[in-house]
């Protein structure tokens, strides 16, 4: 161990436990199989660096001390678990149906060791509520405390810490496995892991509620996450895939609002603001999905195909919306959803003009998932307004503006509304 005392212990165990803390709760969760348990054991590790970091120096290695001292906890844990088992078997109770057995893992060739691999599949499990999902996989993987959840998503503290609670105490009741599971079901599980990273990132980008359009400390969570995903997955496209499209669509974000924090159309955006190092890096995940895809382009790859298309295009009169148009067809047939045919009708809309697209728009009126979806008036409003109809324009604009629940949205949508006189 190294003293090193110009360092600050405590901004050092902060900077490092937000780093480490995703993988010192994965090994010891393998240890302790409980998720609950193993944040909990991490968490002394930490008031053990608190401890000892400021009288002996900040270690060479903080992570791995981090982890070490974390397993060390867990093993006695174990051994002491055990030793009570011992004494209840010595007075003659038989544990046999009720004690749990330790399975060893099949030596399958698909398995894949990781441990952090291991806490994602099971932050993002299908018996928790997406919500659940959000907050838990933000605590474990995204190294957030609960205030930073709470104010991301504009939730009270107490709320925020009862989901977490009550999802750690959901995995341990159903008897969740700390594993990654194999076959039909790991490409099953796998979607809900890539949805809940997706989530994410878009709450950052395009924020439901409050004052701000973007909060971008949660994409850059989500892409972190994304890119962890990829190195722990590379034989998977739409892990690619949802890297690609994140990649792509973070390349945006500088220009997406303007001095004051108001929204910047896509056709008025700057585009020398576009990230051309995160757009590089979209299109070799793109190509890594390409490349490793045996049953054409899923969902996140087909997205990411269309962000390809904006970033291609150095003005926005270059952009290729014949072919925009045509990825969100595949999307539709691929994952039908109501949001995705609105997508297209937008895409139709600048390919072929307004009237083939309202026609698309107005067959979605009735969807009921659409209902309060603000984005639905506001793209009629829009292919209105193009038709030279602005007294109906201004009414769906003032729809759009009415469920609008971003302040920066709902001032945008008021001033188009305006626009039409």
């Amino acid at each position: 161990m190294t003293e090193q005392p110009t360092v600050d212990p405590a901004g050092a165990i902060e900077t490092v436990f937000r780093i480490e803390s995703p993988r010192v709760i994965a090994s010891v969760a393998r240890i302790v199989r409980d998720v609950g348990i193993a944040e909990e054991l991490a968490q002394d590790a930490l008031v053990a660096a608190l401890e000892q970091w400021p009288r002996d120096g900040v270690p060479d290695n903080p992570g791995a001390w981090l982890t070490a001292t974390a397993k060390h906890r867990a093993i006695d844990l174990v051994r002491r678990r055990e030793r009570y088992a011992q004494k209840l078997e010595e007075v003659g109770r038989d544990l046999s149906v009720t004690a749990p057995h330790h399975v060893d893992e099949p030596a399958d060739p698909d398995d894949i060791d990781d441990d952090l691999l291991r806490l994602v599949f099971t932050a993002c499990h299908p018996v928790l509520s997406a919500e659940a999902r959000i907050a838990l996989t933000l605590r474990l993987l995204g190294g957030l405390t609960t205030p930073e959840i709470a104010r991301a998503f504009l939730a009270p503290e107490a709320t925020i810490a009862q989901r977490i609670v009550r999802a750690k105490r959901t995995l341990a009741k159903k008897g969740v496995a700390f594993e990654v599971p194999y076959g039909p079901e790991r490409e099953a599980r796998l979607g809900s892991v890539l949805e809940v990273i997706y989530l994410i990132f878009n709450e950052g980008y395009a924020a439901t509620a409050g004052d701000d359009l973007l909060r971008p400390a949660l994409c850059e969570d989500a892409l972190r996450l994304a890119r962890v995903l990829a190195e722990l997955m590379p034989k998977e496209p739409e892990v690619h895939g949802l890297v690609a499209l994140l990649e792509l669509q973070a390349s945006r974000a500088a220009a997406r609002t303007g001095p004051s924090g108001e929204p910047v159309l896509l056709k008025d955006q700057n585009r020398r603001r576009w990230n051309r190092l995160l757009i590089r890096r979209g299109f070799a995940a793109l190509g890594r999905a390409n490349a490793v895809a045996t049953g054409g382009p899923g969902p996140y790859a087909l997205q990411a195909a269309i962000a390809a298309c904006h970033a291609q295009a150095y003005a926005y009169e270059d952009t290729d919306w014949g072919q925009i148009a045509t990825l969100y067809g595949l999307l539709a047939a691929r994952a039908p959803s109501p949001v995705i045919e609105l997508n297209r009708a937008v895409a139709v809309s600048m390919a072929e003009g307004p009237e083939p697209a309202l026609t698309i728009v107005d067959g979605l009126v009735a969807e009921p998932a659409l209902r309060d979806y603000h984005l639905l008036p506001s793209v009629r409003g829009d292919l209105l307004a193009r038709l030279g109809r602005t007294a109906e324009a201004r009414a769906e604009f003032e729809r759009a503006a009415s469920l609008a629940r971003n302040e920066r949205e709902r001032a945008m949508l008021l001033t188009r509304a305006r626009e039409c006189g």
